[in-house]
């Protein structure tokens, strides 16, 4: 599914479920199909958690600007033999339907950027240690920040010199079609992500 927005950043948008059942174990599967696939740079993958009747868990999407690299992407996933593994793009599916259905589901929500956890995105493997507000909005994808008990009025955000204690594990979510990162006030006036690694990052060998 190719992402409806203007822009030079218009994306095709693949979903894949294989039935994992939480962030950690979807997050591992996300690094493992970038490398396995060999995604380019750029590509922004997203976690989505899956509540219908009969599936209850995470589902992914790989977001790729270049369309050939998304057509090779398909066809090695076509290729793998994990008989779970449900897939779609666009109106092609793969694998049980119910998966691929999940995976479509997935696909839709990260093309009209309605929700989405992105793990991969362009300039994370820059967030190690502590950078700053303004690190985080010029060196990245991420486009709004927001600390959590904190108002703010539209178009502006945290002070961009307060560094942020990033404990290599920051992840945006897609929220009304801008990337947004969720920050807590943490000891000394800095900030840190929200969401806490559990009970470590996932894959560092992978950074």
């Amino acid at each position: 599914m190719t992402a409806p927005h203007d822009g030079a950043d218009v994306r095709t948008v693949i979903g894949v479920d294989v039935g994992t059942a939480n962030l950690r174990d979807a997050d591992h599967l996300i690094h493992h199909l970038a490398d396995g696939l060999g995604l380019p740079p750029g590509t922004i993958a997203c976690t989505h958690l899956i509540r219908t009747d009969t599936r209850r868990g995470t589902a992914i999407s790989l977001a790729l600007t270049d369309p050939g690299a998304a057509a090779a992407a398909w066809q090695q996933l076509a290729g793998m033999d994990r008989p779970e593994l449900g897939a779609a793009l666009g109106d092609r599916e793969l694998g049980p339907a119910e998966s691929a259905r999940t995976a479509a589901l997935a696909a839709a929500e990260h093309a009209e950027r309605r929700s989405g956890r992105a793990v991969l995105y362009p300039g994370v493997d820059r967030l190690t240690d502590t950078v700053t507000v303004a690190d985080l909005l010029d060196l990245t994808a991420i486009d709004r920040i927001t600390v959590l008990g904190q108002p703010s009025t539209h178009g502006q955000g945290p002070d961009p010199a307060i560094p942020v204690l990033t404990r290599d594990h920051v992840r945006p979510e897609w929220q009304d079609g801008q990337l947004t990162l969720a920050l807590l006030p943490a000891a000394g006036g800095t900030l840190a992500p929200f969401e806490v690694p559990d009970p470590t990052p996932c894959c560092a060998d992978h950074h």
